[in-house]
């Protein structure tokens, strides 16, 4: 899978959870998950939840907490798979 391939799907898994649906369409690897897309805080640890399970890892609790932009979810993911 093409870290495109893991952006496209992390953009997807957060697009129920996003309060800005106009600034998720033009996200970036440096889009803020909190402060751009107005996901709050206890939504972001269900973003983690799905991301889990759609990639089937696991993201350890410290790893989860430096998660911020969609950038840092695709690179977290493309490692966890690596």
């Amino acid at each position: 899978m093409t870290e495109q391939e893991v952006f496209e799907k992390v953009v997807a898994i957060i697009k129920p959870f996003a309060k800005a649906p106009e600034a998720l369409a033009s996200a970036k690897m440096e889009t803020s998950i909190l402060k751009d897309l107005k996901v709050n805080s206890a939504r972001l640890v269900d973003v983690v939840l799905e991301i889990e399970d759609a990639f089937e890892i696991e993201v350890k609790d410290e790893d989860a907490d430096k998660v911020k932009t969609i950038g840092d979810a695709v690179k977290l993911i493309v490692e966890a798979k690596a």
